[in-house]
This record gives structure tokens, sequence and C-alpha cells, in this order.
């Protein structure tokens, strides 16, 4: 059967986002909850969301169609029993992790990801902060394993949609750290405050949508510590709340420098594009992993903790002055 048809959830759940948003904002005013908020950078956030629905509606068919293509080709047709919708959402949460692990060392994808985390502030209108983009990066092609082994592509989505609702909740400050065991296994806010956070330790960490135990198998859990409070926003924070820059500000950026300069190779034109943010072909910037070997040379306690490399004396740091 190839016409399966489920509710929106995240269209059902829209009520419920205009109501949790209200109510963080009234016990971050009142004082009786952490937070901040920024009047026109909450209204960038939620001009984002619109942004991003109204992408889906006008691009959304390119990544389903992508599917419903490749769903030609399955091996079995697994129906819809209690069962495959369970592992659906675990496979496909596994699926996001890479995705969004992809989307924080790929510029290419970064590009489309980074509107996301470029408020500096952390409440749940950032959870709306979304791209509208993301369907023509060509990151669809993670969902064809689900696919080809029997998940119709409307299945998949509808459980996507779950997973994007808990996502939802864990932007906040409001909630600190929670009971251990969930801690343990589950995304929370503490967790995604590290993902969003800035500081050296906390780069390219927590990439869970809803289970951390991802991290926690592939060694990217970072843990928050209250002596490293999260600061938010990316490593060049943009000045400006105009939603269609802050949309489109990476693309611009990256396509001048893969194409912009004079006297590239093609490799160093396909580095601007494909090799991770802070990457430039005369080792003029920094990224992620050369900010933390920074950090750890001017903070040599610091070497070998979690989010932390060893210390590297020998490697010279890109965008290092040799007087520092």
């Amino acid at each position: 059967m190839d016409a399966y048809q489920f509710p929106k959830v995240t269209e059902l759940a829209i009520p419920f986002f205009v109501l949790a948003m209200l109510i963080e904002i009234f016990l971050v005013q009142t004082k009786r909850a952490r937070g901040s908020f920024n009047t026109a950078d909450t209204l960038t956030s939620l001009a984002m969301g619109v942004g991003n629905v109204a992408a889906g509606i006008l691009l959304g068919f390119i990544s389903f169609s992508v599917l419903m293509w490749v769903w030609q080709y399955r091996v079995a047709d697994l129906g819809l029993h209690w069962w495959v919708f369970l592992t659906a959402f675990l496979i496909d949460d596994l699926r996001y992790y890479w995705y969004h692990r992809i989307a924080h060392r790929v510029r290419w994808v970064w590009a489309e990801h980074v509107n996301h985390h470029s408020s500096q502030h952390y409440n749940l209108s950032t959870a709306l902060r979304q791209s509208w983009t993301g369907h023509l990066t060509g990151m669809v092609i993670l969902q064809t394993p689900l696919v080809l082994l029997g998940f119709h592509p409307a299945l998949i989505a509808f459980v996507y949609g779950f997973n994007l609702l808990w996502q939802f909740w864990i932007h906040t400050e409001t909630v600190g750290k929670m009971w251990r065991p969930i801690e343990l296994v589950m995304n929370t806010p503490s967790h995604h405050r590290v993902h969003h956070a800035t500081n050296p330790r906390y780069l390219d960490a927590n990439f869970a949508g809803t289970l951390i135990v991802w991290d926690r198998l592939f060694g990217t859990f970072v843990e928050e510590l209250p002596e490293d409070p999260p600061r938010y926003g990316i490593v060049k924070n943009l000045a400006t709340n105009n939603p269609v820059r802050v949309a489109f500000h990476e693309w611009v950026a990256m396509f001048r420098d893969a194409f912009g300069m004079k006297g590239l190779t093609l490799r160093q034109r396909l580095g601007y594009l494909f090799m991770p943010p802070g990457w430039s072909h005369d080792g003029s910037r920094q990224g992620s992993d050369a900010i933390k070997q920074d950090y750890v040379r001017r903070n040599p306690s610091e070497a070998g903790k979690p989010g932390l490399p060893d210390l590297d004396t020998a490697t010279p740091v890109p965008g290092l002055k040799a007087a520092e």
C-alpha cells in the first residue's frame, strides 16, 4: 500500500508550543525560573519557524518524492504493526544523530543548520528557529536505508514528528538537571544546552534528538558543568535579527569562499563546501578542533577532560598568532 496518511504531529502541537512559550516567558519575567529573552530575537525565531513551515510546503515534495522512488525498491513492506512504529522511531532517531553530527562537521549541511544555533538566547522560541533550506542539502539520503528495509516514507515522517516534539521542550534554561536515569538515557535540557553552547569543551557535542545514548555510544557526550555555564550562539555571532539574513548568511559566505577567490585549486574550492566549518585553504581560520586545542594550550590543566583534546604542542593551531 502506497497511500498511508498520518496526522502532522508538529502542526497539531502548535497550541502546546504557544502555551509553553507563554508560560516560560511568564516564569522568566517574574524571576520564578532561570532564562533570558530578547523581543527581537524571539520574533526572529518565530519568523524562522514560519519560514520553515513554508519551505516544507514548497520544497518538502523533493525529499518525499526521492523516498517514494526508493520505496519501489524496498525489500519488504513492514506495514503498520506497533513494533514497526517503535522500530522506525528508534532507527530514525539514530539516523537523526548522524545527520546532526554531519551538519556540524560538513559546511554544506552546516549552511542550512547554523541558523538554528544563531540565537544568543536559549529558550523555547529557539526551538522554532529552523532551516528554510534543509530539503536542498541532499541529506534525505540518510533516510533511504529505512525505506529500503520496508518502512514507508509517510511512516518515517510521522515518527520523526515525535522526535521534533521532544526536541522542542528541551530548549529551555528553566529546567535544571533531571532524575539521573532520565539524564542517562534521554536527551534533556541540560544535555541540549551543551549542544547549543560555544564554550570550547561543548563544541561538537550531544548531537542526539531523543536518546542521548547515541552520544554516549559514539563518544560525543559531554556533561554540562556548573563551573563552565553555557554561552549560546555561534563562534562568530550575527549582528542582525533579519530572518532572511539569518537563513542565508552561511550559504552566501560559503559560496563566496568557494568561488569568489582567485587562484584556488578545485580541491581547495571543494574544501570550502565540504570540509568542517572554519576550514580554510591557508589555515587562517579556526574550526572547532583548533578552538579546542587553542583552549587547552592556554589552560593545560583542562587537557584531556570530556570535550577537550590532549595537549598537542607540536601541531600549529590555525588562526593562532605565534606571539600568543
